[in-house]
């Protein structure tokens, strides 16, 4: 279980530093999706965050088709059918063909299959990628050997070339790579092209009604025209008006930014706090710190703080993510929940009156049943005792299992004494009340 939690806890700080390096990089579309490769941009003209997690932007009101997060692509543009090698020369690549469109941090993989003559030992493909920028490598495993031989080939670029420098005039591509068994002519031809530019970001709407016709939209933002500033270019010169300050208002009543911001030009803008706290949405009204603390600590610790909201982890649950779903705690002897006595809630057992404990188990007031089923007990497992002579007629319907030894009776154990021997034997009761074991061996 500690295990898990600490699994958990990793799982959650790397989602929150993709989420911090995504807000840090929110200036541009294309600055956005080269902070990481879990880095998306909100097109919406009504966004109050640009650049988050999908989920980041989904949970603030931006909806999916918004939501711009380019995936890499591999795309077969040539493959065509041989015949196998006829002669110790020939050799068939599958495919002979591919373009690639790799999105830098995410490695994109397909298969390559070498058929050769048969005399020909494992076959080393060889490569020339100086046309091919610093950080993009392309590498080979070994899936299958033998004829025919299959590899898989995997491509990954560490990051978009920067724009400085001879790299300025093709950063994104594409970039031709010939891969040629060593010894042969015939090669597969491998086409990259880099995702480091959004495709919004060549779309401009001049006049958009979105920047109050006063801007340019491009990729959800408005580029404001000369004296005109504003998130959507609404103010002209120096001109401030009140009437702007009620644009920040939740209500009519309600506090310009929720007490946490300033109105500028009709949009609030949120107070900085010290990370990883922060206020969000359109009027401040949401914080990620602001919600129930268990133990301490927020959400449990169990989960994460959205607008004043827990969004609990996996097998968690309640306002604090403080009540477990997990059941091992619950699990009594005889492998029943609770012994099938009570309910199991938040990791611990709420027991039906009279029974009590850990795991429902104990029952001080419950009637003794040893005494009731010591005789059948005996004739059942030992052919002795007061019902040795009527056993099939009042003991066959019980349901009796016989063990080897006291160790292992589950359930309600009841010690009682033999009618013949005087010795002590040992059988249970499980708590169905249906079902009894009985140990062979006797204490004398």
């Amino acid at each position: 279980m500690a295990v898990k939690l600490l699994f958990l806890w990793l799982l959650f700080c790397l989602s929150w530093a993709q989420e911090q390096r995504c807000l840090q990089s929110a200036s541009s579309c294309d600055e956005c999706i080269q902070a990481g490769s879990g880095c998306a941009w909100c097109n919406s003209p009504q966004a109050h965050i640009r650049c988050a997690t999908t989920e980041k932007l989904w949970s603030s009101g931006c909806h999916g088709r918004h939501i711009y997060n380019p995936s890499g692509s591999i795309q077969v543009v040539k493959d065509y059918s041989g015949a196998d090698p006829a002669d110790d020369e020939a050799l068939l690549l599958h495919p002979q063909e591919v373009s690639l469109h790799l999105r830098p941090g995410v490695s994109e993989s397909f298969p390559l299959t070498i058929s050769k003559a048969t005399d020909h030992p494992t076959l080393e493909p060889i490569m020339d990628v100086s046309n091919v920028p610093a950080g993009v490598h392309v590498t080979f495993s070994s899936i299958t050997k033998g004829n025919p031989q299959l590899l898989q080939v995997s491509v990954e670029a560490a990051q978009c070339p920067s724009k400085s420098g001879t790299s300025n005039q093709n950063r994104t591509g594409p970039w031709s790579i010939l891969i040629t068994p060593r010894g042969f002519s015939v090669s597969l031809k491998l086409e990259i092209t880099l995702l480091c530019e959004c495709n919004c970001t060549g779309s401009h709407e001049e006049n958009s009604p979105d920047c109050s016709g006063h801007g340019t939209l491009v990729c959800g933002q408005c580029e404001c025209y000369v004296s005109y500033f504003g998130k959507r270019c609404q103010m002209n010169g120096d001109s401030v008006s009140p009437q702007y300050e009620d644009l920040c208002r939740k209500g009519p009543n309600a506090p310009v930014c929720s007490g946490r911001g300033t109105c500028v030009a009709g949009f609030c803008e949120c107070n900085r706090l010290e990370d990883p706290k922060e206020y969000s949405g359109r009027y401040c009204e949401c914080s990620n710190f602001d919600c129930p603390h268990h133990n301490n600590r927020l959400c449990g610790g169990n989960g994460r703080c959205e607008c004043g909201r827990c969004v609990c982890n996996s097998e968690w649950i309640d306002s604090a993510c403080n009540c477990s779903m997990e059941t091992t705690s619950c699990m009594a002897k005889n492998q029943m929940l609770c012994n099938g006595r009570g309910v199991c809630e938040c990791g611990k057992c709420d027991c039906i009156p009279p029974y009590v404990g850990a795991t429902c188990e104990e029952c001080s007031d419950c009637v003794d049943g040893c005494q009731d089923h010591a005789a059948c007990m005996e004739c059942r497992a030992f052919q002795t005792g007061a019902k040795k002579d009527t056993c099939d007629k009042w003991c066959a319907h019980l349901n009796v299992e016989i063990v080897e030894t006291k160790d292992e009776l589950q359930g309600k154990l009841c010690k009682m004494r033999t009618n013949e021997d005087l010795c002590y034997f040992f059988f249970s009761i499980l708590p169905s009340g249906g079902q009894f074991a009985v140990a062979r061996a006797k204490e004398c």
